[in-house]
């Protein structure tokens, strides 16, 4: 019995819920037609402008400085492997060995430091910025919903009080629902008009705090990678004087009788294979003409290399399961029908109807087309929860709208 009863909640909430939305799509087709007036609030409508310039721009910043970040990583690899390499070629008898090892070694920590600062100082900050508008945006779309239906309960209202037949009781509850409706507006209403101006004063102070923090840690980073790029050239320098000239000592001088070797030749491997001089070509890649030897041209080699022969090394795709990565993808037959793609949830959302779906950070959502483009609205995507589809549970059950800054793409 109990089961019975929820099943018989759930279903009249169901109906409930789509006689709300036919009600609201028929008032927002009277107003089109000018056929119902529609409450205007210029000034929250600025308001409203004015939040989506400020989302904008803090999105596009967000995406700028993420790619900053990148380009801070790549610079630390390519430096780190520069340094590398000095180390690597830099003799052990040759003054000033120990202090590059240091310098490579400093200069690795500061761009570590440097990365580590731009993360905690800049993009944390940014993130939590930005954490705030998608509950807004929410917000702001839930009392346009309230707004109309406010307006549908005034019209019906007033047109109970004007018809020629009037019965008192219909005007009655239409009194109620309309003095109902306007309650839950006029609350979000007046929340609303609050937080949007302060957000709005909030990004002058924000854009200042974030571009000084960068531009004072770009400043400190330069000033001691300065240094530590003087101090190399000083070692350099010092290198230079002992050997100028390049007249480069050596420690043992052959005998008379034994020639001596211009080049070391390399020491074989331990396992006593021959050594080799790997040359590369990629499949589906030939030389161009204009690379190949010409006749009776002599390419010198070294000494190392003269007699050996060339490895020819041919790479190809990286495969997954059998399929070239990289590919085009055969229709996913274990996802819903029109999956577009997945996103994972960054944020806890809590949905304020029941076309919408409640989400955990974590979660992750198969995103699938809406039945009719028309019903999107912006920054909201349609979806289900990749949980709820692998327990193939039915998917006008479980599907939803879902607003797309609390996810982020991974798939």
């Amino acid at each position: 019995m109990a089961e019975l009863g929820s099943k018989g909640v759930t279903a009249g909430k169901i109906a409930s819920n789509v006689q709300k939305k036919l009600t609201r799509a028929q008032e927002k087709v009277l107003q089109k037609l000018g056929k119902a007036d529609e409450t205007k609030d210029e000034q929250f409508e600025q308001c409203v402008q004015n939040f989506n310039k400020q989302l904008s721009e803090g999105t596009r910043l967000q995406k700028d400085l993420r790619t900053y970040l990148a380009s801070v990583k790549a610079m630390h690899e390519a430096s780190k492997k520069l340094t590398e390499c000095l180390q690597e070629v830099y003799e052990p008898d040759w003054p000033g060995r120990d202090d590059t090892n240091k310098i490579a070694e400093n200069n690795d920590l500061l761009w570590t430091d440097f990365h580590q600062k731009l993360v905690d100082q800049a993009l944390l900050t940014m993130d939590t910025y930005l954490g705030q508008f998608p509950d807004i945006k929410s917000r702001i779309a839930k009392r346009g919903r309230k707004l109309v239906d406010y307006d549908s309960a005034r019209h019906h209202f007033e047109a109970l009080q004007t018809a020629k037949k009037k019965d008192e009781t219909k005007i009655a509850k239409a009194e109620e629902e309309l003095v109902k409706a306007q309650k839950v507006f006029e609350e979000m209403n007046v929340d609303l008009q609050e937080e949007l101006p302060s957000l709005w004063n909030s990004r002058v102070g924000f854009y200042v705090n974030t571009f000084q923090s960068i531009a004072g840690l770009e400043e400190n980073f330069h000033k001691e990678m300065s240094k530590l790029n003087q101090n190399l050239h000083d070692v350099l320098l010092g290198l230079d004087k002992q050997y100028s000239g390049n007249a480069f000592p050596v420690k043992a001088q052959p005998s008379d009788s034994t020639p001596a070797k211009a080049n070391k030749s390399p020491s074989p491997p331990p396992d006593g294979s021959p050594i080799t001089s790997p040359e590369t070509k990629t499949v589906n890649h030939e030389l161009e003409p204009s690379t190949l030897e010409a006749p009776g041209a002599s390419i010198p080699k070294s000494p190392s290399q003269s007699s050996l022969p060339a490895v020819v090394v041919e790479t190809f795709p990286p495969t997954v399961n059998g399929t070239v990565e990289g590919g085009a993808s055969s229709e996913r037959a274990d996802m819903p029908p029109g999956f577009l793609f997945k996103v994972q949830a960054m944020h806890d959302y809590t949905a304020t109807d029941s076309d919408e779906l409640q989400l955990k950070a974590g979660d992750v959502v198969l995103v699938i087309p809406f039945e009719n483009p028309e019903e999107q609205d912006e920054g909201w995507l349609m979806g289900v929860k990749e949980s709820d589809w692998i327990q193939r549970k039915e998917l006008d059950q479980c599907r939803g709208v879902f607003p797309e800054n609390f996810t982020e793409r991974v798939q």
